[in-house]
This record gives C-alpha cells, sequence and structure tokens, in this order.
C-alpha cells in the first residue's frame, strides 16, 4: 500500500532510476547495473517534496533490488553512499562496496 508516508517507489529500468512522483513532482535514484553491481548514480528530490525522507525510500528500493538479484551495491552518489553508512542496518545481508 502505498501512502505520503510510505510512498511506492517504481523501479523504472528502462529510464535506469527508481522513481517516486507526488504531487507532478518526480524524485528518483538514477543508476546503472555494471555486471554483478548496481551503480548508484544520482539522487534528486525537487524542493517540494524535500523533507519527506524520499531519498532514505529511493535508496531502500534499491537496496531490495540488490538483494532480489544477487548484485553488489556501489554508491558514487554522495546522499546514496551518505545514506548507507549512516543505516548499516537498512542493508544487512547486501554487499555494499564503499
Amino acid at each position: 500500500m502505498s501512502t505520503v508516508e510510505n510512498p511506492a517507489v517504481v523501479d523504472n529500468a528502462a529510464a535506469g532510476r527508481f522513481e517516486v512522483t507526488i504531487d507532478g513532482h518526480l524524485a528518483e535514484l538514477v543508476y546503472r547495473t555494471e555486471g554483478d553491481r548496481l551503480v548508484l548514480v544520482h539522487t534528486e528530490v525537487p524542493e517540494e517534496l524535500g523533507g519527506r525522507g524520499l531519498g532514505g525510500h529511493l535508496v531502500e528500493a534499491a537496496i531490495a533490488r540488490a538483494a532480489a538479484d544477487g548484485l553488489t551495491i556501489r554508491p558514487e552518489c554522495p546522499f546514496a553512499r551518505g545514506w548507507l553508512e549512516k543505516h548499516p542496518e537498512a542493508h544487512a545481508g547486501v554487499d555494499i562496496a564503499f
């Protein structure tokens, strides 16, 4: 179930991004796959959606994808890297290549 507190994150593989759209505004975490790695490239949350924790929800979607597909996450995005470093419990069982 999607709520404002727990928005639905879509893995738009064709565009290479995890995304959430609220009130016509798109928050995204751009990624690419390189072999067995899920490379997190850039997180963008519009000012209108700031302060809702959407960036973290996007990173959690990447963790879920990596876990499901047996991928190692390589966070090139400074936001994603910082989030992963601050929330080690969130990625237990998923390899992170800091």
